[in-house]
């Protein structure tokens, strides 16, 4: 018998008790009333919504700044608070939770488009705990099920106060944290390996796809021409009424990759860039007919000297992400888009060109095949044990 068994066997076998989320605390929002200005010329430190949707925990060391008056009343993040992203394209990503785990005297500032969760009572929860179960997959579902919206989903707090949680005893609580921290430093070494020789391979792509495209060892230079990307593209934002999410033949691409489908197309075969959000910036093909939504960015070819493809790899050369504005939530403009200058070779150089891509693009990318395929099945197996762990037997009055 593990020592978890034992624990369990001895502190609640027959189960744990599960409340709403409302029975144990109260939401409150992040930052309100902010201009851009004040994120340049910050005196206070704020947790932004990358940092919420990317990590479990969060720590005290934060370079993002805000500007806070001095008799200015904000929330302020403390200690064991759960914060959740409040939107995103597809409830999939909606009240993607992370946990400020550090205890610090410096106070922390939250974007606007998150929100906190603050406990009534701190010895409930370890937010060591907290960071793991908010992640997994039972708690997620019911998140999922507060959110609405058309171009965008929107947590719904109300509907949030009637997710149910269980309520380890804190051994039981502690016992599973070690369990997964040492399961994820594992999981972690076991794919270091996998990942270092895939992001090897595909700078060693970039690299390469950098050097053919700026036509270094061309011989005939008076055949380059130069124009910018707004001469090669017509940039569009997608349609945004509904976000499709069953139905239909085609498709429906968001801010970074498939998101649905959809009866209708309003893009083919063609590059989508995500326009605002977590992925603004990030720049994906859409195979076939596709619709794209709002939170994607269409592209359609407008000139004819130009191959499709290689008109694709050219956005992949930008870093759009870099330049994604930023205050509250990033995103990218037609501006931005259309400023870039660019080298086009003859057409049949160009094909040349994308047939040497798209190979070293499908070694590289291909999540079904190869180094890809294998990461994501060790993210999986993860996945599934943490789960388990955070699976308990509900007690019965």
């Amino acid at each position: 018998m593990s020592r978890l068994d034992e624990l369990i066997a001895e502190l609640c076998p027959d189960g744990v008790p599960y409340k709403t989320l409302g029975e144990l605390g109260y939401f409150y929002g992040g930052l309100s009333g902010k201009s851009k200005e004040d994120f340049t010329n910050g005196n206070a430190k704020f947790i932004t919504y990358m940092n919420v949707f990317t990590n479990l925990a969060i720590d005290t060391d934060i370079s993002d700044l805000v500007r806070i008056g001095e008799n200015e009343k904000q929330n302020t993040v403390q200690y064991g608070d759960i914060l959740f992203t409040g939107s995103s394209e597809t409830p999939d990503e909606c009240g993607m939770s992370s946990v400020l785990t550090e205890v610090s005297d410096e106070k922390f500032y939250l974007n606007s488009f998150c929100f906190g969760f603050r406990l009534k009572d701190n010895n409930l929860l370890l937010p060591d705990f907290s960071k793991y179960l908010f992640r997994s997959q039972n708690i997620r579902k019911q998140i999922k099920r507060t959110a609405n919206g058309v171009t965008r989903f929107n947590v719904s707090k109300k509907k949030m106060e009637q997710v149910v949680i269980p309520l380890p005893p804190l051994p039981v609580q502690q016992e599973i944290v070690r369990i997964l921290d040492n399961f994820t430093e594992l999981t972690a070494e076991l794919t270091a390996e996998l990942t270092a020789e895939l992001t090897a391979r595909r700078k060693q792509y970039e690299y390469y796809r950098n050097e053919i495209m700026q036509l270094k060892h061309w011989h005939y230079r008076k055949t380059i021409t130069e124009m910018s990307l707004g001469d090669i593209y017509d940039f569009q934002y997608g349609k945004g009424n509904v976000i499709p999410t069953n139905g239909g033949e085609y498709p429906v691409y968001g801010s970074n990759g498939i998101v649905g489908t959809h009866f209708e197309y309003n893009s083919e075969d063609a590059p989508v860039i995500g326009h605002i959000g977590a992925y603004a910036g990030i720049v994906n093909w859409g195979y076939g007919k596709h619709f794209v939504t709002y939170n994607g960015v269409i592209c359609k070819l407008k000139n004819n000297s130009v191959h499709s493809r290689y008109a694709y790899y050219l956005l992949l050369l930008q870093d759009f992400r870099a330049q994604a504005k930023s205050g509250s939530q990033p995103f990218v403009s037609y501006e931005i888009l259309k400023k870039p200058r660019v080298l086009i070779p003859p057409l049949e150089e160009q094909k040349r060109i994308v047939a040497i891509l798209d190979r070293f693009d499908a070694l590289c990318n291909d999540l079904t095949t190869g180094l890809p395929a294998e990461i994501e099945a060790r993210q999986k197996q993860y996945e599934y044990y943490r789960d388990k762990l955070l699976s308990f037997k509900e007690v019965t009055a």
